[in-house]
């Protein structure tokens, strides 16, 4: 029954984008119920979906377009609770949002373009071909961009905007490439017979994508898995295309939210989880996932330990979790094969739950005192009370702090939704590297897993601890704000308890599609208690530093934060990365090189010598020429017409007509 109304999951939001772009100034708050309405009404029908299909039914639906190219929906247990997470959370933030933007007059826009931008999410999840999803991917580029730059009076604003259309194109273009790889093999086999569509099946479906692994060349298919993941490491923000993330904060928070929590950022990984059957027949391009995404968690959390706009924290945190779900798609999918789809997935969603908390509270907290700098804030939890209190379950969650009871006999354990979710990638890469004996991607999880603990906590006790260390009137958000807030806040708690049941769903994924591959079988080999209690112990010894430096005072951090510290340094002006980008690559490469040699060709050649020389001077001839011709005698004229009269009279006469 609901299955049958898929479309509408999609059609809502765009329906609502085009309303509240033409009707937003006349209806209240901006038109915000119309996107609230609408993608309300995308859960409703992706939950009955789920309950329709669920436990082992697939949902297809396809018509054809051209080329041998169709449209088509795609409703599998990875699509569906891609569809609930990104439909739930985003109805959470649009409902925030009524508050957040209440006195913004740009409200209409905002609330347009976040519907649109939610819609085309929710068309890359949907699709059921390579070349569709591509196209929705697009849409969700074009809209970040829009929101990014929503303030675009801001030079910042527009700026960043800028940066993030680019970057992310650098990935979209490999994405691309990757696309016209793949086609070109499968049409290559198709026509030699080595592998033929079944009817009703289209050549980039991704059933037929996946039929047609065993007949592309293995070098062919790991190009096209690298090229697919050059896509994702854009538009996920991997290492060394993760720069525009951080300064996609130039938006409003509730965009913050939406693009690093339920959205966006998670479209890579949902790529490299669509297409894993490709990447476990290219183990090569799967070690490459493992290590950027090992490499990123770390890398980014380094960073996150210096900022000090709360946003930019959360950013740092979005980039390094991103790098998680990487590692554990990697790593994990080397270890025990389709069962690392489960793991990065839940992760993903687990993710998008305290994430979204977290914007959302560092939202209700700029709204509060009108600054994100946390060196301005401090005790602000006896004013925001709840808040405070959903804040640091995110952070709880975040940090993956948890009681693993199943190691001494008892049949369940006690955390937040990290603890389950985080540490199963973590215990993954451990399984890698017992098996390989590369440990490499497990260090670099464990010291990020530290390190993630000690940043956040640093900020929750530096934003509503201590006494206020400015003249701020703080208070708490309005019902409409902390309501959204305390539902995650819930979900962020427990969420994890589901995770069981989550892996035997989201396990039979492919093999419902008719993919063989291996099956995670649970807890077949179970780690030592060490791995186990690691990343437990971690985010405790992270909270313990934390309270103790920031808390407790018992440190005195200003002796380190100095411009002499070189580790410091380096890391507050973010390994050079934005100098890099912007002078190197945006001044000397991309104007001193390809703009200058470009006014060069156009300047010196197309214009001075083809079109000044060439065609400039071969015309002024021919000018001359028939300036001449023009006498401006009656006469002349009417003796060249009876000329040409009797010439067409000849040559009609000569062809017999």
């Amino acid at each position: 029954m609901f299955g049958d109304y898929a479309a509408l999951i999609v059609l809502l939001p765009v329906l609502a984008f085009v309303l509240t772009l033409f009707l937003g100034k006349k209806l209240y708050s901006g038109g915000a119920l119309l996107p609230i309405a609408a993608i309300a009404g995308s859960f409703i029908i992706s939950f009955g979906t789920f309950l329709e299909i669920y436990p082992d039914k697939t949902i297809q639906q396809s018509l054809s377009w051209f080329a041998g190219m169709n449209i088509g929906i795609l409703i599998d247990p990875l699509a569906v609770v891609m569809l609930m997470m990104v439909s739930f959370v985003s109805l959470l933030i649009h409902i925030y949002a009524v508050g957040y933007m209440a006195h913004d007059p740009a409200k209409p826009r905002y609330f347009a373009e976040t519907s649109l931008f939610t819609a085309a999410m929710l068309g890359v999840i949907l699709s059921d071909n390579i070349l569709q999803f591509f196209i929705a991917w697009e849409l969700v580029g074009l809209c970040s961009y829009l929101l990014i730059g929503f303030w675009y009076h801001k030079p910042s604003a527009a700026a960043a905007a800028k940066k993030a259309f680019l970057v992310t194109r650098v990935g979209d273009v490999l994405f691309l490439a990757g696309i016209v790889l793949l086609y070109f093999n499968m049409s290559e086999v198709v026509s030699s017979r080595a592998f033929s569509l079944e009817p009703g099946s289209f050549i980039l479906q991704f059933k037929s994508m996946f039929a047609a692994i065993p007949h592309i060349p293995p070098g062919q298919l790991t190009l096209i898995t690298l090229l697919f993941f050059g896509g994702a490491v854009g538009k996920s923000g991997q290492f060394p295309l993760h720069g525009w993330l951080p300064d996609a904060m130039e938006g409003p928070t509730t965009v913050s939210a939406l693009i690093h929590a339920a959205t966006m950022v998670t479209a890579g990984v949902y790529l490299v989880a669509r297409t894993f059957p490709m990447f476990v027949a290219a183990p090569n391009s799967l070690l490459v996932v493992a290590y950027i995404g090992g490499f990123t968690a770390l890398f980014a959390a380094t960073m996150g330990l210096v900022m000090n706009d709360i946003k930019r924290v959360l950013a740092y945190s979005t980039v390094s979790q991103l790098g998680y779900m990487m590692l554990g798609l990697g790593a994990a999918g080397m270890a025990i094969g389709a069962g690392a789809v489960g793991i990065s997935m839940f992760h993903l969603i687990s993710h998008a739950f305290f994430k979204a908390l977290m914007f959302l509270c560092a939202g209700s907290v700029i709204h509060a005192v009108g600054t994100n700098d946390i060196r301005e804030m401090g005790g602000l939890f006896g004013k925001m009370k709840i808040t405070a209190i959903t804040m640091i379950i995110a952070a709880l969650a975040l940090a993956g702090i948890g009681i693993p009871l199943v190691n001494f006999g008892i049949p369940f354990s006690i955390g937040t939704s990290g603890f389950f979710s985080k540490d199963a990638i973590i215990e993954g890469a451990f399984a890698y590297g017992e098996q390989t004996g590369d440990l490499i991607p497990y260090v670099f999880a464990i010291l990020a897993a530290l390190l993630t603990s000690i940043y956040i906590f640093r900020l929750w006790f530096m934003t509503f601890t201590g006494t206020p260390r400015s003249e701020r009137h703080a208070h708490e958000s309005p019902n409409v704000m902390t309501r959204p807030l305390i539902i995650l806040a819930v979900f962020a708690l427990f969420f994890g308890y589901t995770q069981s049941g989550f892996y035997g769903y989201v396990d039979k994924n492919f093999e419902l599609m008719g993919v063989e591959m291996a099956v995670h079988e649970g807890e077949a080999v179970p780690p030592s208690i060490i791995i186990v209690f690691m990343p437990v112990i971690v985010g405790v010894l992270g909270f313990l530093i934390s309270y103790y430096i920031y808390y407790q005072r018992k440190l005195d951090v200003s002796k380190f934060i100095t411009s002499e510290n070189p580790v410091y340094k380096l890391l507050i002006n973010r390994y050079y990365e934005p100098k890099l980008a912007s002078d190197i690559i945006g001044v000397k490469l991309t104007h001193n090189v390809v703009a200058q040699s470009g006014e060069f060709v156009d300047r010196k050649i197309i214009d001075g010598l083809i079109i000044d020389n060439i065609i400039g001077r071969t015309a002024f001839k021919l000018g001359e020429v028939m300036r001449r011709l023009q006498t401006g005698v009656v006469q002349n004229y009417a003796a060249v017409i009876i000329l040409g009269i009797g010439l067409l009279v000849i040559l009609l006469m000569l062809g017999g007509v």
